[in-house]
């Protein structure tokens, strides 16, 4: 099973969320955010292998080009175009589809590779633990983020931290998950970015609940809301230096005995949730 940790935008706290909440459930790990990947700092795992990512792109063979640009017409992502006689590739856009290499008459379109990031694996805390990292420059993740999660185990309970937002980096990381957890935080813009989450989560049909990070305990917006549109809270961060002190060195909250008991009712939480689906 995949639970999925997710934000309609960054700063809520969904990495905290996710590496503690690994640990409560004694579950691997896989961060999923690969433009900015910092679970790993919190965990701080043994590397053990580090696979590339290859991406496909096009190659133009002069010698068979006839300068016809039917394959910058097929081409529907820019990755193409014609310059007089010349066809230009722009192999950061290209999204492999093979498409130029289909129309072309003449077999002059071939596929090369490159290297657009790599996937590191490790264990901690008895744990295996997985993150994947887009390089620098490179426009698309989700290459990056299907190869990560073609590797888990679904029969293996999965904590996956996914990218902040609800961009087609979440929406490809939601096609694995089994459940989700959606982290805010009680503020006017963490409400308008969860109620984009909760209606991502719901086209996929996926069961979800909310946790509330930063919590003053107050009757706040989120909860009012959680409310009024019978979503179940999993659980509360308290808003409060200790936590803040915890965090700012890099230590995981669940090793703190009031932060266990935080992590171990949100556990109880989601059992309960997925036992009502």
């Amino acid at each position: 099973m995949n639970i999925a940790v997710l934000s309609g935008k960054g700063g809520t706290g969904k990495t905290t969320v996710s590496t503690n909440l690994s640990i409560a459930l004694n579950a691997n790990y896989v961060d999923c955010d690969v433009e900015e990947p910092n679970g790993f700092l919190f965990l701080k795992p043994n590397i053990e292998d580090v696979k590339e990512v290859e991406e496909e792109y096009p190659v133009i063979n002069k010698e068979k080009c006839v300068g016809c640009g039917m394959c910058v017409k097929a081409c529907n992502f820019n990755a193409l175009a014609k310059v007089k006689d010349n066809i230009l590739v722009f192999d950061k856009l290209c999204h492999s589809c093979g498409a130029c290499q289909y129309v072309c008459k003449f077999g002059a379109v071939e596929y090369a590779k490159r290297v657009i990031g790599k996937i590191e694996c490790g264990t901690s805390y008895g744990l295996s633990v997985k993150q994947g990292i887009l390089n620098i420059g490179e426009p698309m993740a989700v290459p990056v983020i299907k190869k990560l999660l073609n590797s888990i185990d679904r029969n293996e309970l999965n904590v996956i931290d996914c990218p902040p937002g609800t961009s087609c980096n979440v929406v490809n990381t939601l096609k694995y998950s089994d459940f989700a957890v959606l982290v805010t935080e009680p503020s006017n813009f963490g409400l308008h970015d969860l109620k984009l989450a909760i209606e991502l989560v719901k086209s996929f049909n996926i069961p979800f609940g909310v946790v509330i990070n930063k919590d003053n305990g107050e009757d706040n917006i989120i909860k009012k809301y959680c409310r009024d549109n019978s979503i179940k809270i999993l659980g509360t961060i308290p808003f409060n230096k200790k936590t803040a002190e915890l965090y700012s060195r890099g230590e995981i909250l669940y090793f703190d005995n009031q932060h266990k008991n935080i992590f171990d009712e949100l556990v109880n939480n989601i059992r309960e949730v997925l036992s009502w689906n």
